[in-house]
Order: C-alpha cells, then sequence, then structure tokens
C-alpha cells in the first residue's frame, strides 16, 4: 500500500509539474507602450563594404601620447545614394556605440602600422564619433593580413570613386570647388598653427 500510494504521489507530482509547464498566463501590461521606428542614418546609404576589427587612436593629448584603444566592432564603408559620399562608419559591439564616424576624402591614405600586415593608420580632419568634428589619428586591426588587404583595396575603391565625383562637381560648379579649397585650406592652416603654438608652449616650459 505504501508503494502504490509512492506511485499515486509521484504521478501527482508528475502530473502537477507537466501542467505547471503548459501554464503561460498572459498578463496585460500596466503601461503600453508603442513600438517606435529607431533610425540608425544608414537608411540612405549602400553598405559597400563591412567586416569585424579593432580601432584605435592616437591620444597626443597624453604624456607621453600614446595608441588607445576605441572599440572593437564592424567597420563599414557606407556610400550615399543620392550626394555619392562614402563615410566610415564603425560602432562598438553590444553598446553599438560610434566610434569612428567620417567621410572619405581623396587626400586620405592608408600606411600599414609598425610594419603590420594587418594594420592600417590614416588621418581625418573631421571625425564626429564624439558628434563634434574632431581631427584624429585612427588606427585598425584586423584578424588578418588577408582581411586587411582587402579593407585597403575597397577603401582605396571608394577614395577614387569620391575624387572623381569631386571633379565632376569641380567641373560644373567651379565656385563651389574653390569654396571647398579654401575651407581645406583655412583647416590646415589652423592646424599647423595650433602645433606651433603648442611647441613654443612645450619649449617655453623647458627654458623655465
Amino acid at each position: 500500500r505504501v508503494f502504490v500510494r509512492l506511485q499515486e504521489q509521484e504521478q501527482d507530482d508528475h502530473d502537477s509539474t507537466a501542467e505547471d509547464a503548459n501554464h503561460d498566463p498572459h498578463y496585460e501590461p500596466i503601461v503600453s507602450l508603442p513600438e517606435q521606428d529607431v533610425k540608425t542614418l544608414e537608411e540612405d546609404e549602400e553598405e559597400l563594404f563591412k567586416m569585424r576589427a579593432k580601432l584605435y587612436r592616437f591620444a597626443s593629448e597624453n604624456d607621453p601620447p600614446e595608441w588607445k584603444e576605441r572599440g572593437t566592432g564592424d567597420v563599414k564603408l557606407l556610400k550615399h545614394k543620392e550626394k555619392g559620399t562614402i563615410r566610415v562608419l564603425m560602432r562598438r559591439d553590444k553598446t553599438l556605440k560610434i566610434c569612428a564616424n567620417h567621410h572619405i576624402t581623396p587626400a586620405m591614405d592608408l600606411r600599414p602600422n609598425a610594419g603590420s600586415d594587418r594594420a592600417w593608420v590614416w588621418n581625418t580632419l573631421a571625425d564626429y564619433a564624439d558628434e563634434c568634428p574632431k581631427a584624429e589619428s585612427l588606427a585598425i586591426r584586423f584578424l588578418n593580413a588577408e582581411n586587411a588587404q582587402k579593407f585597403k583595396v575597397k577603401f582605396e575603391e571608394c577614395r577614387e570613386e569620391v575624387k572623381k565625383i569631386q571633379q565632376k562637381k569641380a567641373t560644373d560648379d567651379p565656385e563651389s570647388a574653390n569654396t571647398v579649397a579654401e575651407k581645406l585650406e583655412d583647416l590646415t592652416v589652423n592646424d599647423k598653427t595650433r602645433e606651433i603654438e603648442k611647441k613654443g608652449s612645450t619649449q617655453k616650459q623647458q627654458g623655465e
């Protein structure tokens, strides 16, 4: 009788567990939140390239200056469907926070980083990763040399495409091209002025 009762108890427990597993109560939410259409600002762009990499920025403000990691994630080359501009966009894994966001220009040149065959270095006059435009020296490192080469080939293709677009615009609208050239020249002059002032300040401190 005891054995039979134990079997009955086990069966009851099993049935109860099965009911609990199948029981899926539905509760109406206290506050109804409508679905939001979150825009990434990439809707009007065509993805030309995408690959996982690690990004660094040269922290010249540090003493001594050093390369600092900026994030790991997918680096993309995106072309605007109407304007024809191409930008570098990179977001960190998980948080999706932007760590690189700037347009490719004909003057940009990828250089090997300390002789590495899987890393490249380049400069940009206006990176918008922190919303406000800022001149940056960036370095990007890929898993292997093959991936790094794929990025370089596509980057240079994009640079040549941007160059052709700008040359066409210069032919169609010379005044606009001159204005852009003047702005770039002003930026270069301002950068050189700041560099001279910084050197003068350092020399003064050393003299003191």
